[in-house]
């Protein structure tokens, strides 16, 4: 049984493997993105959030996913540059992947069975569904794509 985030490992945008023990000791929040979603703009949060806290141990992920209305058909480079012309992210971006389904990356198995959804579901329902996950590595809340990034700045500061 998986004891934490701390035991996977993921690819990041540029293809190089990440140990998720690398981000330990600090509070996190996980996220599946898009690039052509009507969420896109919570990149702009997402990245204030992390401006704002990563001096403090806080760090926002970033998985592109193309499950939910097939909203970001590019490739790691297209994402990586997307994400920083347009909103000037520079917090980590991963290599795309899948949240549900058969090939569902391992650590969103984790995340999704660590929060359920609304009515015990473990499905993401679409873009920009969050996690927000303690310096213990383990998983406290998720957040629905709707609920901009800000509004989770007192979740993300309890923890801190």
């Amino acid at each position: 049984m998986t004891a934490s985030i701390y035991d996977f490992s993921v690819k990041d945008i540029q293809g190089q493997t990440v140990s998720l023990a690398d981000f330990k000791d600090q509070v996190i929040l996980i996220v599946n993105t898009a690039s052509e979603c009507g969420f896109t703009p919570q990149y702009r949060e997402l990245e204030a959030l992390y401006q704002k806290h990563q001096t403090q141990d806080f760090v926002v992920l970033g998985f592109p996913c193309n499950q939910f209305g097939a909203q970001e058909k590019g490739d790691n480079q297209t994402i990586s540059t997307f994400c920083q012309l347009n909103f000037g992210v520079t917090f980590p971006l991963f290599e795309k992947i899948e949240v549900n389904g058969a090939n569902t990356a391992p650590l969103y198995v984790y995340l999704k069975h660590s929060a359920k959804g609304l009515l015990g579901s473990e499905r993401i329902k679409w873009n920009f569904t969050k996690f927000l996950v303690n310096k213990k590595g383990l998983v406290t809340q998720r957040f629905a794509p709707t609920t901009n990034p800000m509004a989770i700045e007192a979740e993300i500061l309890k923890l801190l």
